[in-house]
């Protein structure tokens, strides 16, 4: 029979000895959702970073989980649909760490007519063959034969925040990276640069008038000590002398502070004093998007207005290279236009074309291209499916290339503040990574960036300096 359709068995065709039995991993997103639903919110075992410190899960958490498998056991396999839950008593043996497989069999072993009761005994195993629960159901068995539909279940979203959580891992392995911050004059950028200093991710050098910056970290209780300050009047001297440190190589990445972004671009693009290399400085959001299986780039949000042909050949291969120092060795790469056929009448769509041909004559390299795809294809594999569109990109993207500032803006903000989303905004191109934080960063987000930045400095992208 369909897995589709559920059928149950009657009292009168259950026999004592009838068994049934379910499979399953237990993971953080499984105890994130019965947290949510008991209003549970223990850190113990809410928290992944303090679940590996201090080891499993909670119990009580997981006898929840333990006894829901069972439920679900009772009310779909023995006896299925018409079942009435009478109640459990489960005994908790030994912990499930998140990850662990377990298998839980219910077996029948008593019968009453009288009210069509059954008894089963209960016994979870795990993946070395452990037993770790055991116990017994009860339950008012159906009087008639159903068979039916299996029904959709809810879709429910774990807001979830924990792949960024592995590039600050992999980054405080590696040993502290110089980083000029640019005038974090206010308590958002200073705290940012602190905070990442303390976990280890970056040595700050702090470019801004030092009176005003020591205000600010007394006002705010942010603590100095240690910190190297370079002392200048004003912020576009802070940019000047930013960039400036990076040239003279006492600094291996650059930090935005409180400045306007274009007032440090001018001075990373300058021909004679700045940091361009042959590549187009382009921008990158590496996002954790809690509805996508895995992290994100979407680019250019922020700087190419309305890139031609060639500067979205250095948008692809800047976040080509960014997704290898990620560890995704061969990335796909969604080309975004509004439709999935190419129309000579939309240029994104030719423009995508000829970015996958550039792909395959080795003009763009490491990757696999696709475009035109429309954002529903290039997400979804049933969309794909649904059109006909036989792509290996299709579904499951890494980066998205977006055909103008205006549409990558959008989507990020919408990802960002609909979906849930962080954004790590990074900067490509020139000859060391440049960090982009905003006021409205929470605390993921910025040791993202630093993380990103860092493991960038650490494992250079390969771009000669020029015009």
């Amino acid at each position: 029979m369909s897995s589709e359709t559920l059928h149950n068995r009657p009292f009168d065709e259950i026999a004592i000895g009838d068994s049934a039995s379910v499979t399953h991993t237990l993971t953080l997103r499984d105890v994130q959702l019965f947290a949510a639903v008991s209003g549970d919110i223990n850190p113990t075992y809410l928290d992944s970073e303090l679940d590996r410190q201090i080891g499993p899960a909670d119990l009580g958490a997981q006898s929840m989980w333990l006894g829901a498998q069972i439920s679900g056991l009772l009310g779909n396999q023995i006896p299925g649909p018409g079942t009435v839950h009478a109640g459990q008593d489960l005994d908790l043996l030994a912990p499930v760490p998140i990850g662990e497989t377990v298998t839980i069999t219910v077996t029948v072993t008593a019968k009453e007519a009288a009210g069509r009761r059954v008894t089963f005994a209960c016994r979870g195993v795990n993946g070395r063959g452990e037993t770790i629960m055991t116990g017994t159901a009860r339950v008012v068995a159906p009087d008639t034969k159903v068979t039916m539909t299996r029904p959709d279940a809810a879709q429910v979203s774990i807001q979830s925040h924990d792949r960024f959580a592995s590039f600050v891992e992999l980054c405080q392995k590696l040993p502290p990276v110089s980083v000029a911050v640019a005038h974090p004059c206010d308590e958002s950028s200073l705290g940012a640069a602190l905070e990442a200093a303390r976990e280890g991710l970056i040595t700050p050098i702090l470019v801004a008038p030092e009176a005003r910056l020591r205000a600010i970290a007394g006002q705010y209780g942010l603590d100095l000590s240690g910190a190297a300050i370079e002392d200048v009047p004003h912020s576009h001297a802070a940019a000047f002398r930013a960039v400036e440190l990076v040239r003279q190589g006492k600094a291996a990445a650059l930090m935005k502070g409180s400045l306007h972004t274009d007032e440090l671009m001018a001075e990373v693009v300058s021909r004679e004093t700045g940091l361009r290399t042959e590549r187009r400085i382009t921008h990158a959001f590496l996002m954790d998007v809690p509805t996508y299986h895995k992290p994100l780039i979407v680019t250019d949000a922020a700087i190419n207005i309305a890139p031609d042909l060639d500067t979205k050949r250095d948008i692809c291969q800047n976040a080509i290279d960014l997704a290898h120092v990620l560890g995704v060795e061969r990335p796909k790469v969604a080309i975004i236009c509004a439709v999935e056929v190419i129309n000579s009448r939309m240029i994104c769509t030719t423009d995508a074309a000829s970015l996958c041909k550039m792909a395959d004559r080795g003009q763009i390299s490491g990757a696999i291209l696709d475009g035109p795809l429309a954002l529903d294809n290039a997400i979804s594999s049933e969309a794909a499916r649904i059109k006909k569109i036989d792509s290996v990109v299709a579904g499951d993207p890494d980066i998205v290339v977006v055909p103008d500032l205006a549409a990558g803006n959008i989507l990020a903000k919408q990802l960002t503040f609909m979906s849930y989303a962080d954004g790590a905004g990074i900067v490509l191109g020139a000859r060391v990574p440049i960090i982009l934080t905003s006021r409205a960063d929470n605390r993921r987000t910025r040791l993202a960036s630093c993380a990103v930045a860092c493991l960038m400095a650490s494992a250079p992208i390969q771009t000669k300096s020029g015009g």
